[in-house]
Formats: structure tokens, C-alpha cells, sequence
């Protein structure tokens, strides 16, 4: 039968498109087998306008999917008669913010997985290794105060020409990832808060002003859409406005963005630093998926604390992002160190002022052999380090015959702390042998080998150093797993060098690393050069006069009690220890510092584990899972991730099961989606499998199967 010239009963429908370029909707007659490549296919020949559409794909807003399939037919995609589209492009300008707190304005696929986005960011940054790095929307202190599902949500509302305006203010649903069961799809999902809306400029789609208003494939913006794009965005920058782009990203601006700074958001307890990891984009969904609209603001952070070969040579614009991502978790309190470890973090972060107008030395590399850049006085150290290793260490209590088993013997002061009891710290013979410390009541005792009167398993306990050096505290702290929990003692030593050689050992010890490891006199080493940054100097090399310090910018809130010329002269005695520091230097030994702090690396949720009617902290590191309590941060458990044996999800009742070998556990995630803490265990598993024997291609598809949350 045929009316109004068409034929009625063939199967054929009217598919509505939106096309955001003209703000023009098409209708375009098809069937449900017509592919969706087909579709656009129609819908360009429809329009007769001469321009390069390549960049251009199919959303779908009510299902909030990408139609990328081109091969799949609308019956396969579920598009039927009452559907509307938007034919739209993939590349859209994106407001990244560095760790820096500058932002960015950049030309990202919101089509691709979060992933993929964020290695093509890093491959337009310079940075390598994007694999440590994820986007996170940015949080506001409302997102502190509640936990993620009892989080307000907002209605979305229409603008007024009918279609939904872009909103990222409440949770919208996604679809499950690929290849999972499918049980996502009727719920929503999303692992990140809200962020501020964006006012009525960014529900429109932006045009160019000659009409074409689209980017070429794999290009850049023209002069035109960056004027756009640069009136739109107010303070933010272009990578095409960087003269430099490595030295530019290699060296932040000396003060901050003011914008980027007034909203940072300050955790005051340990529940609000569980919240901040709401705001993870999910790696395994596009950006658009997940409620990002062109000119949202994300954030550009460091996600895994694993950082893989830093080298100066190629490494720049990473190491400055890492020392930048360090500095603001220590002014915003993110992450907790004591005074003096403050103020030695504050002399490291002037060094790096004064050094980054002055001309650097030019590492000289060994004949490319080596990724390690090769300075005079590191010929000589590494000179000395390699006398002391051939001929052993000059210390008398630890044992380095290779045809024995290693051991460290020294009388130390023991202390087990017991509830409504004054104890005082007692002094005992301990030797370390074989991942055991055994205590022993008299040196005899401890010679002759006779039962020692404690023997603690140090592999998979909790080591912490308690450190005070202008009081020549010394300690370390344990937490040993038993059957109730985690007990508690402290070691304490006479002074630094003894605290440097047991606290090595321990932390080695706790990995499952013996005194035998090479990584021991590094180890060591490494938290004596910690201990000398944290002396002040008798001798200063700067007059306060001559300096401008902004000690905002220098420490954290809660030192800032003391007067500020106090602060400024103890800033400048801390100073004199890295004096000497070249620009990459200063920023290296910062980053070093802040890895030795006890909370380096810790990304934390609130949990509930199963047949528990009490709340709990759940802490996860590089190499291992912590139970702790909500309001003290007191360990309870551990779980090494090298007893792991499988982690999933019960996508219907939003829990986790991680099987070790000792015992399973079962936990919901309070503070965040169990997603987002999945995609933390499976993105360190993801990490670890990271050799300089193995092929440095990033291999998206383990990581997708790692932290996806499918087989």
C-alpha cells in the first residue's frame, strides 16, 4: 500500500538524528537491518555539506552509549523507531588539570575507553608509563561529607529546545564492561561524584566560525576554534601555546593556578581521605559515558603509586608531575609526616624554586648503554659502594660471610604496650635471621642459640617508623598478624645508624626479602640520606631578607601554629642540607622522601566486611591489601597480594571476594563503587608484571582483563 509516496508495511522507519555540528535534526528512513555505518552514510549524503566527517560517530543519550560498532545493525544495537541519536564528533576539547593544578585545554577521544584516552593524553604530554595515571572528576567538599551511595543526586532538566542538556550532575547509568555478565546494565553505575555545573556555554555544541566546526582526524585545533577555545576556557592553555612542550610541563609555574587551588578540598579524617577515591573515572568506559561533555574539567593524577623507571633523560615533564602530585597531597594533608619531615620537604620544594631559573648540568650518559644518566660524583659513589661490597660491611653485628646465612645481632630496647599499663622500655639482645627477629634476655643467651623469650615471623607484618630526631628518637614499629588481629611492639634503637640497619631489615624482612637481598645496603642507605635531610643546619646559606616565602606554600595547615618567622628561619636551617641539589635532583630526593613516608601509596575505603556490623578502613597498596580501624588507622590485618590467588565481583549485590591462601574475605565498599576498588587490585597486579626483559608495549587487553571485572 502506498501513502503520501511511501510505501507503508515494508519494515521501514523514520530514524531520528541529531547532528550537535548544525544544530539540525534529520529524519532518515531505514530498516533494522541497515548497519549503523550505513546509517551515517545516509545521514552525510542527506546533509550535502562538503566537510571531513571522519572524526564523527553515533551516541545514543538515553542509553548513554556509543554506537561504535559500524558493522552491528540497528536491531543488534537495540535502536528502534522511537530512538534518538546524535550524530557528533569523537575528538572533543576536554579541560585537563595537571598535578600541577594548571589546566590543559586538549583535544581527547571521548569514544575509547578512559584508558586508551588517558595513554593518548600522555603520549601528547610527553609522559611515559600512562599506565600509572588515570582522570578523575573533581571533587567539591560535599563529596567528603557522604558516602557514595548516600550521596544527593539531582534531577536532570531539559533545555529548551527539547533535548537533554549535558549534565554531569547526577549519576547517570552506564553500561556494564565489555564481557562481563551484563548485571550493570539495570542499575547505575558510575565510579565518580558530580562535579559543578557548567553553566549554560557548555550544553551548546561549539562551531567553528567558518561553519565546519569539525577537527580533522589525528589533528590539532585550527587558530580559530584555539581562540574559541581559549575564550571559553578563561586561564587554561593549549598545547599549542607551550613554546617548549617538554620544558614547559617539566617546570610548573612558580604560583599556582588560584583557581585550581581555592577548590581543592582538604580531608579533615580518615573516612573524608576514603571518599576523595570516589572520583575515579571508570577505566573500562569512554569519557562520555560517564557524563563528561565537551569543556568538563577532569583531572590528570597519578592512580597507582608504582612508579617504573624514572629516568631523567626521558623522563622530565613525569618527574615533575610525580614531585607537583607529591607536594600538594603534603600541603592539602592528604597524607600525613611530622614536623621535621615537613620542614625538610619545604628546604627540598625551595631548592627546586631557586634551582629552576638557574642552568642545569647536562647528564652525560654511558654510551647509551645505560638509561641511568652518569654524573662525576656518582662514578665515585658508586665506586665506594662497590669497595664496601667486595670487601663487607665494617659493621661488626651483621654477619656478611656468604657461606653463612646473613644475620644482624644488636642490644635494642623492647617495649610491648598492654591496655591500663605504664611500661617502660626495656633493653634485650635481638638477632635477625632468616625473615625471624628472635629477642633474647642476655647476650650468652642469644650466642649459645638457647630458646629465645620472643620469635616473631617479620614476613607480611606492618613496619612503621616512630622518628623524632631532635629528641633522638629512634623507633620502629611493629605490627605482627596473629589469630586476634594484629599485635603491636616497639623496637627502639640508640641512634640513626643502628635504627637504619634494623629498620632496613625489617621492611625487607616484611616483603619477604632477607638480609641476604642486594637490596638491603640500598635499602639502607636510602633511609639514612632521609634521616640527614631532617638536621638543621648551624649554618645557613640564605638571609630571609632576601627571600619572599610564602610558608603557605611551604607546609602544611597544621604546623603553621608557629609564628611565620620562626618557620621561615627553620625552613632556611633545612635548606642547608640541599644546598647543593641540582633542579632534578631536589625533586628526585622529594619524591623519594615522600615514598618513605609510613602512608606513601595507601589508597583508602570505607568497607564492611561480611558478618561485620561495624564499618572499617580497607587500604590498598603496591603489594598488599590492610584491614584498619575507621577512626585510628590502626592495622588489623594484611593480606599480601603475593598470596592472592583470585579477586571478583558480585555485580548484583556490589561486593568483592578475594581469595588468599591463608582465607577469603567478603567486603561492600562504602566510600566508592567495589568497581573502583577492584580496578586498584587488579591495576597493581597489572603493574607488577612490568621487566625490563618483557616488551614495553602496553598491553590494554590484560589490563581491561585485569581490572574489568570479567574472565
Amino acid at each position: 500500500m502506498i501513502a503520501n509516496g511511501r510505501v507503508v508495511g515494508d519494515g521501514t522507519w523514520d530514524l531520528r538524528v541529531f547532528v550537535t555540528d548544525l544544530q539540525t535534526e534529520r529524519l532518515i528512513r531505514v530498516k533494522g537491518d541497515v548497519h549503523v555505518g550505513g546509517v551515517m552514510l545516509r545521514l552525510v549524503e542527506d546533509l550535502e555539506i562538503s566537510m571531513d566527517w571522519s572524526d564523527h560517530a553515533l551516541w545514543w543519550p538515553e542509553k548513554n552509549v556509543w554506537l561504535s560498532r559500524t558493522r552491528s545493525t540497528l536491531d543488534q544495537c537495540g535502536v528502534h523507531a522511537d530512538a534518538l541519536l546524535h550524530f557528533t564528533p569523537m575528538h572533543k576539547v576536554l579541560r585537563v588539570q595537571l598535578p600541577d593544578l594548571r589546566y590543559l585545554d586538549m583535544r581527547v577521544d571521548f569514544s575509547i575507553k578512559t584508558f586508551s584516552a588517558v595513554a593518548q593524553i600522555c603520549k601528547d604530554l610527553g609522559i611515559r608509563h600512562p599506565e600509572e595515571l588515570s582522570l578523575s572528576k573533581p571533587l567539591e567538599y560535599n563529596h567528603l561529607k557522604y558516602n557514595y551511595k548516600d550521596m544527593p543526586k539531582k534531577k536532570s532538566e531539559q533545555n529548551h529546545n527539547g533535548h537533554l542538556a549535558a549534565d554531569t550532575n547526577t549519576f547517570i547509568a552506564n553500561s556494564s564492561p565489555g564481557g562481563s555478565t551484563g548485571s550493570l546494565d539495570n542499575s547505575p553505575f558510575s565510579c565518580a561524584p558530580v562535579t559543578p555545573s557548567r553553566g549554560p556555554a557548555s550544553s551548546t555544541p561549539v562551531t567553528s566560525p567558518t561553519g565546519n566546526g569539525t577537527w580533522k582526524k589525528n589533528g590539532f585545533m585550527n587558530s580559530s576554534d584555539l581562540n574559541n577555545t581559549l575564550n571559553y576556557s578563561g586561564n587554561s592553555t593549549s598545547l599549542e601555546q607551550l613554546d617548549n612542550l617538554d620544558n614547559s610541563l617539566a617546570h610548573s609555574p612558580t604560583i599556582p593556578n588560584p583557581e585550581a587551588r581555592k577548590h581543592l578540598v582538604r580531608p579533615k579524617s580518615l573516612v573524608e581521605k576514603a571518599r576523595m577515591n570516589v572520583a575515579w573515572l571508570d577505566s573500562s568506559l569512554s569519557i562520555m559515558e560517564q557524563g563528561v561533555r565537551e569543556h568538563d574539567k577532569l583531572c590528570l593524577k597519578f592512580k597507582f603509586y608504582s612508579f617504573y623507571d624514572l629516568n631523567p633523560k626521558y623522563d622530565a615533564v613525569r618527574i615533575n608531575q610525580i614531585f607537583e602530585q607529591a607536594k600538594w597531597q603534603l600541603l592539602n594533608e592528604e597524607i600525613d609526616c611530622t614536623e621535621e619531615e615537613m620542614l625538610m620537604f619545604a628546604a627540598l620544594q625551595l631548592q627546586v624554586k631557586l634551582q629552576a631559573d638557574q642552568p642545569q648540568p647536562q647528564p652525560r650518559f654511558d654510551n647509551g648503554k645505560s638509561s641511568s644518566p652518569v654524573f662525576e660524583d656518582d662514578i665515585e659513589a658508586a665506586l665506594n659502594n662497590l669497595q664496601t661490597t667486595l670487601e663487607g660491611s665494617s659493621i661488626g653485628t651483621y654477619s656478611n660471610d656468604i657461606t653463612q646465612v646473613p644475620e644482624l645481632r644488636d642490644q635494642l630496647r623492647f617495649l610491648k604496650p598492654k591496655r591500663f599499663t605504664l611500661k617502660a622500655y626495656k633493653k634485650y639482645w635481638f638477632t635477625c635471621r632468616d625473615l625471624h627477629l628472635y629477642m633474647y634476655k642476655s647476650r650468652e643467651e642469644m650466642m649459645h642459640g638457647q630458646n629465645p623469650v620472643l620469635n616473631v615471623n617479620l614476613k607480611g607484618c606492618e613496619v612503621t617508623p616512630d622518628v623524632n630526631i631532635t629528641q633522638g628518637k629512634y623507633v620502629i614499629k611493629l605490627e605482627v598478624p596473629g589469630t586476634d588481629g594484629m599485635s603491636e611492639m616497639y623496637v627502639r634503637c640508640d641512634d640513626e645508624t643502628q635504627y637504619a640497619r634494623w629498620m632496613a631489615c625489617c621492611r625487607l624482612a616484611a616483603k619477604g626479602r632477607s638480609l641476604a637481598d642486594s637490596s638491603y645496603e640500598t635499602e639502607k642507605q636510602t633511609i639514612l640520606d632521609f634521616l640527614s635531610l631532617q638536621k638543621p643546619s648551624e649554618q645557613p646559606v640564605l638571609n630571609p631578607e632576601n627571600l619572599d616565602l610564602q610558608i603557605e606554600d611551604y607546609i602544611a595547615p597544621k604546623y603553621l601554629k608557629k609564628s611565620r618567622g620562626k618557620l621561615t628561619q627553620r625552613i632556611i636551617e633545612a635548606h642547608a642540607n640541599v644546598k647543593n641539589l641540582s633542579l632534578v635532583d631536589a625533586k628526585l630526593n622529594y619524591i623519594k622522601a615522600w615514598q618513605l613516608l609510613p602512608d606513601f601509596g595507601i589508597s583508602l575505603f570505607t568497607v564492611k566486611f561480611m558478618n561485620s556490623k561495624k564499618e572499617d578502613l580497607l587500604g590498598v597498596g603496591y603489594n598488599r591489601l590492610m584491614k584498619m580501624d575507621v577512626n585510628t588507622g590502626d592495622h588489623q590485618k594484611t593480606w599480601r597480594f603475593n598470596t592472592m590467588k583470585a579477586w571478583n565481583v558480585n555485580w548484583e549485590n556490589k561486593t568483592m571476594m578475594v581469595q588468599f591462601e591463608e582465607e577469603n574475605i567478603v567486603f561492600g565498599c562504602l566510600s566508592a563503587d567495589c568497581k573502583v576498588v577492584h580496578e586498584f587490585i587488579g591495576g597493581y597486579i597489572f603493574l607488577s608484571t612490568r621487566s625490563k626483559e618483557a616488551s614495553q608495549t602496553l598491553n590494554e587487553e590484560l589490563f581491561h582483563k585485569l581490572t574489568g571485572g570479567w574472565a
